[in-house]
């Protein structure tokens, strides 16, 4: 994923679990993951964005 484009996040808690869903507004690609609540926001931002950047690879074979 190329630095300085634009990734929207969605936080929705969901008893002790938090789906987070990442939009990336270039491609209009959107993911979704499912972790822990107690995981804490940065550990599940990075672990969609690592989600987003395979699926965005994926795509360009």
């Amino acid at each position: 994923m190329p630095q300085g484009d634009e990734v929207l996040y969605e936080f929705h808690r969901h008893g002790n679990v938090v789906k987070v869903s990442v939009i990336h507004v270039p491609t209009n690609t959107e993911i979704s993951i499912v972790g822990a609540a107690t995981a804490g926001e940065y550990a599940l931002k990075m672990a969609a964005l690592r989600k987003l950047q395979y699926v965005l690879n994926k795509d360009k074979r």
